[in-house]
């Protein structure tokens, strides 16, 4: 059912580095962003993966991870995604993207729990870094990076509490994540 899938489909951001995913793997996700909806039907998107230890090794540091946990800098070694999918958007079919990428990453991410497996969306990337990194031509505008792995780490929702959205990790490294009540966001 959609919402199992949706309830269990956190940003992970620590993963069993060991479990390797497959090049097959990420194209079956991508094909799922292939196939979702996109602005105009215009389909500006591009997909670079990596599966590959060197390629993923590039891609990493030009990631910032967390902003809310102010005193973590990231996964650690054996903790670090094993794969990502980096959506790019070709300027040559359109100069504007919209929401097609949150769409596409969406799509992606719910395929992966569907499979065992989770996902961070990482829109705090040093673009220049990984353009250079990778060689990413000029033509693309890097827009997302999905890091995917086993999840390591258990993540789980609560109620806001004193309007505070801050997701947190308690002393047994267990990720919080608050979320506003359903009658609190809807406005009849």
């Amino acid at each position: 059912m959609i919402k199992e899938l949706v309830l269990k489909n956190r940003s992970r951001r620590r993963f069993h580095e060991e479990v390797i995913i497959n090049k097959e793997t990420l194209k079956e996700l991508v094909d799922l962003a292939r196939c979702s909806a996109s602005g105009a039907n215009r389909q500006p998107l591009k997909y670079l993966l990596s599966w590959e230890k060197e390629k993923s090794a590039k891609i990493f540091p030009n990631l910032f991870w967390a902003a809310a946990l102010k005193d973590w800098k990231g996964p650690v070694e054996g903790e670090r995604p094993s794969a990502y999918i980096i959506l790019l958007g070709d300027k040559e079919i359109s100069e504007t993207f919209g929401v097609d990428h949150g769409i596409a990453a969406q799509s992606i991410l719910l395929g992966a729990v569907e499979k065992g497996l989770g996902g961070c969306m990482l829109g705090a990337i040093n673009v220049k870094g990984l353009r250079e990194a990778l060689q990413i031509p000029e033509k693309y505008a890097v827009l997302l990076v999905i890091a995917l792995g086993q999840p390591k780490e258990e993540v789980v929702l609560e109620t806001v509490k004193d309007n505070q959205t801050n997701y947190w990790r308690d002393s047994q490294g267990v990720h919080h994540v608050p979320k506003r009540p359903l009658e609190e966001i809807i406005i009849e």
